[in-house]
Protein backbone atom coordinates (compact mmCIF):
# COMPACT_ATOMS: atom_id res chain seq x y z
CA UNK A 1 0.00 0.00 0.00
CA UNK A 2 1.45 3.38 -1.06
CA UNK A 3 1.70 6.21 1.45
CA UNK A 4 -0.69 9.14 1.16
CA UNK A 5 0.01 12.69 2.31
CA UNK A 6 -2.29 15.67 2.75
CA UNK A 7 -0.75 19.14 2.57
CA UNK A 8 -3.48 20.98 4.44
CA UNK A 9 -4.64 24.59 4.35
CA UNK A 10 -1.98 25.96 1.99
CA UNK A 11 -2.20 28.66 -0.64
CA UNK A 12 -1.57 26.58 -3.76
CA UNK A 13 0.05 28.18 -6.79
CA UNK A 14 -0.89 25.61 -9.41
CA UNK A 15 0.92 27.02 -12.49
CA UNK A 16 -1.86 25.35 -14.50
CA UNK A 17 -3.33 26.65 -17.76
CA UNK A 18 -5.84 28.76 -15.84
CA UNK A 19 -3.14 30.24 -13.58
CA UNK A 20 -5.13 29.31 -10.48
CA UNK A 21 -3.95 30.40 -7.06
CA UNK A 22 -6.08 28.67 -4.42
CA UNK A 23 -6.10 30.01 -0.84
CA UNK A 24 -6.67 27.68 2.11
CA UNK A 25 -6.66 24.60 -0.11
CA UNK A 26 -5.63 20.99 0.46
CA UNK A 27 -3.33 18.94 -1.74
CA UNK A 28 -3.60 15.14 -1.65
CA UNK A 29 -0.63 12.97 -2.63
CA UNK A 30 -1.02 9.24 -3.19
CA UNK A 31 2.11 7.29 -3.98
CA UNK A 32 4.14 9.34 -6.44
CA UNK A 33 1.22 11.31 -7.85
CA UNK A 34 -0.95 14.29 -7.08
CA UNK A 35 -4.33 12.69 -6.40
CA UNK A 36 -6.46 15.76 -5.78
CA UNK A 37 -6.66 19.47 -5.07
CA UNK A 38 -9.46 20.65 -2.80
CA UNK A 39 -10.19 24.36 -2.79
CA UNK A 40 -11.53 26.07 0.30
CA UNK A 41 -15.06 24.83 0.98
CA UNK A 42 -14.83 21.74 -1.24
CA UNK A 43 -15.39 18.27 0.15
CA UNK A 44 -12.23 16.54 1.27
CA UNK A 45 -11.44 12.84 0.67
CA UNK A 46 -13.42 10.38 2.78
CA UNK A 47 -10.46 8.23 3.74
CA UNK A 48 -7.92 9.94 6.03
CA UNK A 49 -4.40 10.18 4.62
CA UNK A 50 -1.48 8.38 6.22
CA UNK A 51 0.29 11.68 6.96
CA UNK A 52 -0.73 15.33 7.24
CA UNK A 53 1.42 18.42 6.73
CA UNK A 54 -0.11 21.50 8.36
CA UNK A 55 0.58 24.23 5.82
CA UNK A 56 -1.49 27.06 7.20
CA UNK A 57 0.28 30.34 6.48
CA UNK A 58 2.34 28.60 3.80
CA UNK A 59 2.44 28.52 0.01
CA UNK A 60 2.76 25.35 -2.06
CA UNK A 61 3.99 25.47 -5.64
CA UNK A 62 5.41 23.02 -8.17
CA UNK A 63 9.00 22.11 -7.41
CA UNK A 64 11.44 24.46 -9.11
CA UNK A 65 13.40 22.98 -12.02
CA UNK A 66 17.01 23.96 -12.67
CA UNK A 67 17.27 23.58 -16.46
CA UNK A 68 21.04 24.00 -16.69
CA UNK A 69 23.80 23.43 -14.18
CA UNK A 70 27.09 21.69 -13.48
CA UNK A 71 26.20 20.62 -9.97
CA UNK A 72 29.53 19.27 -8.74
CA UNK A 73 31.12 22.66 -9.39
CA UNK A 74 30.05 23.38 -5.83
CA UNK A 75 33.64 22.21 -5.24
CA UNK A 76 34.86 25.34 -7.06
CA UNK A 77 32.39 27.85 -5.62
CA UNK A 78 34.25 31.15 -5.22
CA UNK A 79 37.48 29.67 -6.59
CA UNK A 80 37.63 31.75 -9.79
CA UNK A 81 35.60 34.94 -9.62
CA UNK A 82 35.56 38.23 -11.52
CA UNK A 83 37.00 36.86 -14.76
CA UNK A 84 35.92 36.65 -18.40
CA UNK A 85 34.54 33.32 -19.59
CA UNK A 86 37.47 31.93 -21.62
CA UNK A 87 40.27 32.85 -19.15
CA UNK A 88 37.97 31.58 -16.38
CA UNK A 89 37.68 28.23 -18.16
CA UNK A 90 41.19 27.85 -19.56
CA UNK A 91 43.30 29.20 -16.67
CA UNK A 92 41.29 28.29 -13.58
CA UNK A 93 38.48 25.76 -14.10
CA UNK A 94 39.75 23.25 -16.66
CA UNK A 95 43.15 22.77 -14.94
CA UNK A 96 41.47 21.79 -11.66
CA UNK A 97 38.95 19.59 -13.45
CA UNK A 98 41.80 17.47 -14.87
CA UNK A 99 42.39 16.29 -11.27
CA UNK A 100 38.78 15.27 -10.65
CA UNK A 101 37.89 11.75 -9.57
CA UNK A 102 34.49 10.09 -9.51
CA UNK A 103 34.09 10.48 -5.75
CA UNK A 104 34.80 14.21 -6.03
CA UNK A 105 31.84 14.53 -8.37
CA UNK A 106 29.64 12.34 -6.17
CA UNK A 107 30.15 14.42 -3.04
CA UNK A 108 30.16 17.73 -4.89
CA UNK A 109 26.86 16.78 -6.50
CA UNK A 110 25.36 15.76 -3.15
CA UNK A 111 26.38 19.14 -1.74
CA UNK A 112 24.57 20.85 -4.61
CA UNK A 113 21.53 18.62 -4.19
CA UNK A 114 21.28 19.52 -0.50
CA UNK A 115 21.40 23.20 -1.45
CA UNK A 116 18.79 22.77 -4.16
CA UNK A 117 16.35 20.81 -2.00
CA UNK A 118 16.64 23.50 0.67
CA UNK A 119 15.73 26.01 -2.06
CA UNK A 120 12.67 24.11 -3.32
CA UNK A 121 14.36 22.64 -6.40
CA UNK A 122 13.07 19.16 -7.22
CA UNK A 123 14.78 18.52 -10.58
CA UNK A 124 18.06 19.59 -12.19
CA UNK A 125 19.61 19.22 -15.63
CA UNK A 126 23.29 18.41 -15.15
CA UNK A 127 26.29 18.31 -17.50
CA UNK A 128 29.63 17.38 -15.98
CA UNK A 129 32.52 14.94 -15.74
CA UNK A 130 32.09 11.50 -14.09
CA UNK A 131 28.40 11.67 -14.83
CA UNK A 132 27.71 8.21 -13.44
CA UNK A 133 28.77 9.55 -10.03
CA UNK A 134 26.35 12.47 -10.42
CA UNK A 135 23.58 10.03 -11.32
CA UNK A 136 24.32 7.94 -8.22
CA UNK A 137 24.17 11.05 -6.05
CA UNK A 138 20.79 11.98 -7.51
CA UNK A 139 19.38 8.50 -6.98
CA UNK A 140 20.79 8.21 -3.45
CA UNK A 141 19.14 11.51 -2.48
CA UNK A 142 15.79 10.88 -4.16
CA UNK A 143 16.30 13.85 -6.50
CA UNK A 144 14.80 14.05 -9.98
CA UNK A 145 17.61 14.66 -12.44
CA UNK A 146 18.52 14.72 -16.12
CA UNK A 147 22.19 13.74 -16.37
CA UNK A 148 24.60 14.03 -19.27
CA UNK A 149 28.37 13.82 -19.38
CA UNK A 150 30.26 16.80 -20.74
CA UNK A 151 31.85 15.90 -24.10
CA UNK A 152 34.92 17.90 -25.14
CA UNK A 153 36.44 16.91 -28.47
CA UNK A 154 39.93 18.22 -27.59
CA UNK A 155 40.40 15.60 -24.86
CA UNK A 156 42.65 12.71 -25.94
CA UNK A 157 40.01 10.11 -25.05
CA UNK A 158 37.06 12.05 -26.49
CA UNK A 159 35.80 9.20 -28.67
CA UNK A 160 35.88 6.71 -25.79
CA UNK A 161 34.02 9.20 -23.60
CA UNK A 162 31.34 9.54 -26.23
CA UNK A 163 30.94 5.77 -26.51
CA UNK A 164 30.58 5.53 -22.74
CA UNK A 165 28.14 8.48 -22.65
CA UNK A 166 25.89 6.72 -25.15
CA UNK A 167 26.07 3.48 -23.15
CA UNK A 168 25.30 5.38 -19.95
CA UNK A 169 22.35 7.19 -21.55
CA UNK A 170 20.85 3.87 -22.63
CA UNK A 171 21.44 1.88 -19.44
CA UNK A 172 20.69 4.50 -16.76
CA UNK A 173 17.61 6.12 -18.27
CA UNK A 174 14.45 5.81 -16.12
CA UNK A 175 16.23 4.39 -13.08
CA UNK A 176 14.89 5.23 -9.65
CA UNK A 177 11.21 4.81 -10.55
CA UNK A 178 11.69 7.20 -13.44
CA UNK A 179 13.49 9.89 -11.40
CA UNK A 180 16.64 9.68 -13.51
CA UNK A 181 16.64 10.70 -17.15
CA UNK A 182 19.65 10.97 -19.43
CA UNK A 183 20.87 13.12 -22.31
CA UNK A 184 24.06 13.49 -24.32
CA UNK A 185 26.07 16.60 -23.48
CA UNK A 186 28.39 18.00 -26.17
CA UNK A 187 29.88 21.00 -24.40
CA UNK A 188 29.46 23.68 -27.08
CA UNK A 189 29.91 24.22 -30.82
CA UNK A 190 33.32 25.82 -30.21
CA UNK A 191 34.67 22.75 -28.38
CA UNK A 192 33.02 20.08 -30.53
CA UNK A 193 33.54 19.97 -34.33
CA UNK A 194 30.89 18.84 -36.79
CA UNK A 195 32.17 15.29 -37.28
CA UNK A 196 31.96 14.73 -33.51
CA UNK A 197 28.53 16.36 -33.31
CA UNK A 198 27.35 14.02 -36.06
CA UNK A 199 28.20 11.07 -33.83
CA UNK A 200 26.39 12.72 -30.91
CA UNK A 201 23.27 13.17 -33.05
CA UNK A 202 23.39 9.53 -34.17
CA UNK A 203 23.82 8.36 -30.58
CA UNK A 204 20.95 10.48 -29.29
CA UNK A 205 18.62 9.23 -32.02
CA UNK A 206 19.71 5.63 -31.51
CA UNK A 207 19.05 5.70 -27.75
CA UNK A 208 16.06 8.06 -27.92
CA UNK A 209 17.41 10.79 -25.63
CA UNK A 210 17.85 14.53 -25.93
CA UNK A 211 20.91 16.76 -26.19
CA UNK A 212 22.16 19.30 -23.64
CA UNK A 213 24.55 21.91 -25.09
CA UNK A 214 25.83 25.46 -24.54
CA UNK A 215 24.87 27.75 -27.43
CA UNK A 216 25.88 31.33 -28.29
CA UNK A 217 26.93 32.22 -24.76
CA UNK A 218 29.39 34.99 -25.72
CA UNK A 219 29.84 37.42 -28.58
CA UNK A 220 33.33 36.02 -29.14
CA UNK A 221 31.89 32.54 -29.66
CA UNK A 222 29.52 33.85 -32.35
CA UNK A 223 32.26 35.82 -34.10
CA UNK A 224 34.54 32.76 -34.09
CA UNK A 225 31.74 30.64 -35.57
CA UNK A 226 31.17 33.15 -38.34
CA UNK A 227 34.89 33.27 -39.06
CA UNK A 228 35.35 29.49 -39.17
CA UNK A 229 31.99 28.34 -40.57
CA UNK A 230 30.42 31.47 -42.06
CA UNK A 231 27.43 30.68 -39.80
CA UNK A 232 26.18 31.52 -36.34
CA UNK A 233 26.27 28.62 -33.88
CA UNK A 234 22.49 28.22 -34.21
CA UNK A 235 22.72 28.15 -38.02
CA UNK A 236 25.48 25.58 -37.85
CA UNK A 237 23.66 23.31 -35.39
CA UNK A 238 20.51 23.56 -37.46
CA UNK A 239 22.28 22.66 -40.70
CA UNK A 240 23.85 19.49 -39.30
CA UNK A 241 20.52 18.37 -37.81
CA UNK A 242 21.29 18.66 -34.11
CA UNK A 243 18.28 20.91 -33.51
CA UNK A 244 16.00 18.21 -34.93
CA UNK A 245 16.73 15.97 -31.94
CA UNK A 246 14.00 16.03 -29.27
CA UNK A 247 14.45 17.54 -26.79
CA UNK A 248 17.37 19.93 -27.13
CA UNK A 249 18.22 21.93 -24.01
CA UNK A 250 20.26 24.88 -25.29
CA UNK A 251 21.92 26.75 -22.45
CA UNK A 252 22.34 30.55 -22.50
CA UNK A 253 21.44 31.59 -26.09
CA UNK A 254 22.61 35.11 -25.31
CA UNK A 255 23.75 36.38 -28.71
CA UNK A 256 21.09 35.56 -31.28
CA UNK A 257 20.11 37.02 -34.63
CA UNK A 258 16.49 37.40 -35.68
CA UNK A 259 17.05 34.35 -37.86
CA UNK A 260 18.42 32.40 -34.90
CA UNK A 261 15.30 33.22 -32.88
CA UNK A 262 13.07 32.09 -35.72
CA UNK A 263 15.00 28.81 -36.01
CA UNK A 264 14.90 28.08 -32.26
CA UNK A 265 11.14 28.68 -32.22
CA UNK A 266 10.49 26.63 -35.35
CA UNK A 267 12.61 23.70 -34.14
CA UNK A 268 11.02 23.86 -30.64
CA UNK A 269 14.43 24.05 -29.00
CA UNK A 270 14.33 24.54 -25.23
CA UNK A 271 16.32 27.56 -24.04
CA UNK A 272 17.85 27.45 -20.56
CA UNK A 273 18.17 31.11 -19.55
CA UNK A 274 20.90 31.71 -16.92
CA UNK A 275 20.75 35.42 -16.04
CA UNK A 276 22.90 35.24 -12.90
CA UNK A 277 25.83 33.53 -14.60
CA UNK A 278 25.50 35.67 -17.74
CA UNK A 279 25.70 38.83 -15.63
CA UNK A 280 28.58 37.60 -13.47
CA UNK A 281 30.69 36.59 -16.49
CA UNK A 282 29.49 39.66 -18.43
CA UNK A 283 28.45 37.38 -21.28
CA UNK A 284 25.57 39.66 -22.21
CA UNK A 285 21.78 39.75 -21.93
CA UNK A 286 19.77 37.06 -23.69
CA UNK A 287 16.83 38.40 -25.77
CA UNK A 288 14.27 36.68 -23.56
CA UNK A 289 11.38 39.14 -24.18
CA UNK A 290 11.80 38.63 -27.95
CA UNK A 291 12.02 34.87 -27.53
CA UNK A 292 8.89 34.74 -25.38
CA UNK A 293 6.98 36.97 -27.77
CA UNK A 294 7.99 34.68 -30.64
CA UNK A 295 6.69 31.63 -28.78
CA UNK A 296 9.98 30.04 -27.75
CA UNK A 297 10.31 27.44 -25.01
CA UNK A 298 12.21 29.17 -22.21
CA UNK A 299 13.24 27.77 -18.84
CA UNK A 300 15.66 28.91 -16.16
CA UNK A 301 18.96 27.55 -14.94
CA UNK A 302 21.60 28.63 -12.48
CA UNK A 303 24.61 27.39 -14.45
CA UNK A 304 27.34 25.95 -12.24
CA UNK A 305 28.04 27.16 -8.69
CA UNK A 306 31.48 28.38 -9.82
CA UNK A 307 29.91 31.01 -12.06
CA UNK A 308 26.78 32.06 -10.16
CA UNK A 309 27.70 31.25 -7.21
CA UNK A 310 24.65 29.45 -5.88
CA UNK A 311 21.88 27.11 -6.97
CA UNK A 312 19.01 29.33 -5.80
CA UNK A 313 16.25 29.17 -8.41
CA UNK A 314 14.08 31.73 -6.62
CA UNK A 315 16.94 34.18 -7.01
CA UNK A 316 17.27 33.20 -10.66
CA UNK A 317 13.58 33.95 -11.26
CA UNK A 318 14.01 37.34 -9.61
CA UNK A 319 17.09 38.12 -11.70
CA UNK A 320 15.24 37.11 -14.88
CA UNK A 321 12.43 39.52 -14.07
CA UNK A 322 14.65 42.43 -13.03
CA UNK A 323 17.39 42.11 -15.65
CA UNK A 324 15.07 42.44 -18.62
CA UNK A 325 13.16 45.34 -17.13
CA UNK A 326 16.30 47.42 -16.73
CA UNK A 327 17.81 46.23 -20.02
CA UNK A 328 14.73 47.20 -22.05
CA UNK A 329 13.64 50.16 -19.95
CA UNK A 330 10.19 48.56 -19.74
CA UNK A 331 8.92 47.53 -16.28
CA UNK A 332 6.21 45.37 -17.82
CA UNK A 333 8.47 42.81 -19.54
CA UNK A 334 9.00 39.42 -17.86
CA UNK A 335 6.42 39.97 -15.11
CA UNK A 336 6.53 37.88 -11.94
CA UNK A 337 4.23 35.13 -13.19
CA UNK A 338 6.29 34.71 -16.37
CA UNK A 339 9.51 34.44 -14.36
CA UNK A 340 7.99 31.82 -12.06
CA UNK A 341 6.55 30.00 -15.04
CA UNK A 342 10.02 29.77 -16.59
CA UNK A 343 11.35 28.26 -13.34
CA UNK A 344 8.65 25.57 -13.26
CA UNK A 345 6.67 24.49 -16.30
CA UNK A 346 8.99 26.31 -18.71
CA UNK A 347 12.01 24.37 -17.48
CA UNK A 348 9.94 21.18 -17.61
CA UNK A 349 9.23 21.84 -21.28
CA UNK A 350 12.92 22.50 -21.96
CA UNK A 351 13.74 19.06 -20.55
CA UNK A 352 10.86 17.28 -22.27
CA UNK A 353 9.13 16.33 -19.00
CA UNK A 354 6.21 18.77 -18.95
CA UNK A 355 3.82 15.82 -19.05
CA UNK A 356 4.80 14.87 -15.50
CA UNK A 357 6.16 17.90 -13.59
CA UNK A 358 5.99 21.70 -13.54
CA UNK A 359 2.30 22.04 -12.59
CA UNK A 360 0.12 21.10 -9.65
CA UNK A 361 -2.67 19.08 -11.20
CA UNK A 362 -4.17 15.64 -10.50
CA UNK A 363 -2.17 12.98 -12.31
CA UNK A 364 1.08 14.95 -12.28
CA UNK A 365 4.03 13.72 -10.22
CA UNK A 366 4.05 15.10 -6.70
CA UNK A 367 7.11 17.36 -6.88
CA UNK A 368 6.10 20.10 -4.45
CA UNK A 369 7.82 22.90 -2.55
CA UNK A 370 6.18 24.51 0.48
CA UNK A 371 7.33 27.96 1.66
CA UNK A 372 6.67 29.65 5.00
CA UNK A 373 4.97 33.00 4.29
CA UNK A 374 4.56 33.96 7.95
CA UNK A 375 7.67 36.12 7.87
CA UNK A 376 8.19 39.89 7.81
CA UNK A 377 9.60 40.03 4.27
CA UNK A 378 6.59 38.10 2.91
CA UNK A 379 3.83 39.89 4.80
CA UNK A 380 1.25 41.05 3.88
CA UNK A 381 0.71 38.72 0.92
CA UNK A 382 -1.15 41.02 -1.44
CA UNK A 383 0.15 38.99 -4.39
CA UNK A 384 1.60 35.57 -3.63
CA UNK A 385 3.25 35.11 -7.03
CA UNK A 386 4.83 38.55 -6.82
CA UNK A 387 6.24 37.68 -3.40
CA UNK A 388 7.64 34.37 -4.65
CA UNK A 389 9.64 36.17 -7.33
CA UNK A 390 10.50 39.53 -5.77
CA UNK A 391 10.69 38.80 -2.03
CA UNK A 392 11.06 35.07 -1.26
CA UNK A 393 14.40 33.35 -0.85
CA UNK A 394 15.66 29.80 -0.63
CA UNK A 395 15.64 29.80 3.17
CA UNK A 396 11.87 30.27 3.17
CA UNK A 397 11.34 26.70 1.91
CA UNK A 398 10.18 24.40 4.71
CA UNK A 399 9.01 21.18 3.08
CA UNK A 400 9.79 19.47 -0.24
CA UNK A 401 8.30 16.40 -1.90
CA UNK A 402 9.83 14.64 -4.90
CA UNK A 403 7.84 11.91 -6.63
CA UNK A 404 5.49 11.85 -3.65
CA UNK A 405 8.29 11.27 -1.16
CA UNK A 406 9.21 13.88 1.45
CA UNK A 407 12.89 14.80 1.09
CA UNK A 408 12.65 17.72 3.53
CA UNK A 409 10.06 18.16 6.29
CA UNK A 410 9.83 21.33 8.34
CA UNK A 411 13.36 22.34 7.42
CA UNK A 412 15.00 18.97 8.09
CA UNK A 413 16.67 17.19 5.18
CA UNK A 414 15.70 13.51 5.17
CA UNK A 415 17.78 12.05 2.33
CA UNK A 416 21.14 13.85 2.60
CA UNK A 417 23.43 13.87 5.64
CA UNK A 418 24.75 17.42 5.40
CA UNK A 419 27.47 17.01 8.03
CA UNK A 420 28.90 13.99 6.24
CA UNK A 421 28.80 15.88 2.93
CA UNK A 422 30.67 18.85 4.41
CA UNK A 423 33.37 16.57 5.80
CA UNK A 424 33.78 14.61 2.58
CA UNK A 425 34.01 17.80 0.51
CA UNK A 426 36.64 19.28 2.86
CA UNK A 427 38.73 16.13 2.50
CA UNK A 428 38.56 16.17 -1.27
CA UNK A 429 39.46 19.83 -1.56
CA UNK A 430 42.81 19.16 0.17
CA UNK A 431 43.87 17.26 -2.95
CA UNK A 432 42.10 19.32 -5.60
CA UNK A 433 43.12 22.81 -4.52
Amino acid sequence: MLDSWLIRDATIVTMDDDRRVLPAADLLIEGSDIAGIFASGEARPDLPPDHIVDASGMVALPGLINAHTHCAMTLLRGYADDMELMPWLEKRIWPVETKLEADDVYWGTLLGIAEMIRGGVTCFNDMYHFFEAAARAALDSGMRAVVSGVLLAFLPDAEERLDYAIKFAREWRDRGDGLLLTMLGPHAPYTVPNHFLDRVIEGAQEVGVGIHIHVSETQGEVEESRRDYNQTPVERLSEIGLLDVTPVAAAHCVHLTEGDIETLVQKRVGISHCPGSNMKLASGVAPIPKLLEAGAIVGLGTDGPASNNNLDMLEEARLAALLHKTHTGDPTVVPAYTALEMATRGSAEVLGIADRVGRIEPGMKADIAVLDFQQPHLFPAHDVVSHLVYAARAGDVRTVFINGRPVMLDGKLLTVDEEEVYGRVRDRLKRLI
